[in-house]
């Protein structure tokens, strides 16, 4: 850390109508009653206390605003016309955030136009067939938290035809938008903001952090990654209890991780049945004295058994050759690296002659559409219920964050600038590797 970051976030204006919402709080510490915030209220950024005190560091540099309900707002509630929409893949917990969303601007602060933008950014630019818009109250959302998937649809795409949407928010004569999304989704919906401030549009523009691979910098974790490395959790036991139970047997699970390794590194420490864990943050070698191979080959031979878990987006350099192009959301496309390693593995021991019973296991999408398990439920009743009140206090250019245990506002422009990896010189993998007993490294000298 230690480098200079603007906090500063934007508003669209004067808050000056008395919010809605009463609260008894004198602002008195120990008086037992709930409080509004004020802009005013920050946390430190950057923990390690040696970071501050330098000088020319820029106005709301290395302070966060805290989230919460405002004493005024900006908007008059009813002449408030929101809409929610979710893009990109499916995740745990997003129709808890959508109902959550909706609960609090309908019952907390009397908004009734209430508007849910079906199928992304692709709901706003009329290139999906029939209505793409849905009216939302409390009624509609009631029961969708105890589903997974989302209720409005996703996809992924479309965010980069920013006037096209823009137009379509004018004519919806909407002023609040809350984008559901991970960081393509995010630097969508800052476009979007740009283009309203062009126009002169006076329009709240709040995201949500949504990817379960928690590679959203700027939070201490994502909403669905509990519920992922729970249900990644269960299927590492069935691997194991399949390993086990098989004459040199290995079980190689697949967990989601484009970029990130958070799932399969918390997910081997959480399931302690992980033997080996390969993300793409720290390279490895499959063959040689100190490649995977040889280190499972010994683990064999000694226990009988091995459970290994990769990344999505481990190993790349083993595809080097193969350019897939590009999906929706402009990420590139990976090639296959749990089906690749199945086949490898299979090779490799035949060729040595050593017999081998492998089971291959990738529940990605089973995950991604779980309902959300009860800590990220409650989490992303949270995230919500703070960007409505970010929202009506005329907040924009941001999105919703938990970040040292405190909801804090985070502007798109720094949420976006970079993505959240796994360090391997940091406390978490020295705990993976210390708690797997594997190499610290697999790769051969040169």
């Amino acid at each position: 850390m230690g480098e200079i970051l603007d906090f500063s976030v934007r508003t669209l204006g004067e808050c000056s109508i008395p919010s809605p919402i009463r609260l008894s709080g004198s602002g008195v510490k120990g008086d037992r009653s709930a409080d509004y915030v004020s802009d005013a209220q920050k946390i430190l950024y950057d923990l390690d206390a040696a970071h501050y005190g330098r000088p020319g560091q820029p106005d709301g540099s290395g302070v966060i605003e805290c989230a919460g309900p405002r004493r005024f707002v900006y908007f008059n509630p009813r002449h408030v016309r929101a809409g929610i929409l979710t893009c990109g893949g499916l995740c745990p917990g997003l129709n808890d955030v959508i109902r959550e969303l909706v609960r609090t601007l309908w019952l907390r602060y009397g908004v009734t136009r209430i508007t849910g933008v079906r199928w992304g950014y692709h709901g706003f630019l009329g290139d999906m067939p029939g209505d793409t818009l849905m009216d939302l109250d409390p009624d509609v959302v009631d029961d969708i938290h105890r589903l997974g998937g989302s209720l409005l649809g996703t996809s992924r795409g479309g965010g980069e035809r920013t006037a096209e949407i823009v137009d379509s928010i004018e004519r919806l004569n909407m002023n609040m938008l809350f984008v559901i999304g991970g960081d393509g989704t995010q630097k969508g919906a800052l476009a979007i903001v740009r283009e309203t401030e062009r126009r002169g549009l006076k329009v709240a523009v709040i995201g949500i952090p949504k990817t379960v691979d928690n590679d959203l910098s700027f939070i201490d974790k994502s909403f669905g990654f509990e519920t992922a490395v729970g249900k990644a959790t269960e299927t590492v036991g069935a691997a194991h209890q399949e390993a086990h139970s098989a004459f040199h047997g290995i079980g190689l699970v697949k967990v989601m991780g484009r970029e990130s390794g958070f799932i399969a590194a918390c997910t081997s420490l959480a399931s302690h049945d992980v033997n080996f864990v390969l993300i793409p943050e720290v390279p490895f070698e499959l063959e040689g004295p100190n490649g995977l191979f040889a280190h499972l080959k010994n683990r064999l031979l000694k226990r009988n058994h091995a459970v290994i878990v990769v990344a999505e987006g481990a190993g790349r350099e083993f595809f080097p050759a193969q350019d897939l192009g590009k999906d929706e959301s402009g990420n590139a496309k990976l090639g296959d690296i749990g089906l690749y390693l199945k086949a490898r593995i299979s090779d490799w021991f035949a060729a040595d002659g050593t017999e081998i019973t492998l089971k291959y296991i990738d529940p990605s999408y089973i995950i991604r559409s779980s309902e959300a398990a009860p800590a990220d439920s409650m989490y992303c009743s949270r995230l919500a219920t703070n960007a409505v009140h970010a929202a009506m206090a005329g907040k924009t250019g941001m999105l919703i964050s938990e970040l040292h245990n405190t909801f804090v506002h985070i502007p798109l422009e720094v949420a976006v600038s970079r993505r959240n990896l796994v360090d391997p010189e940091s406390p978490l993998w020295l705990d993976v590797i210390q708690a797997l007993g594997m190499p610290e490294r697999m790769t051969n000298p040169a």
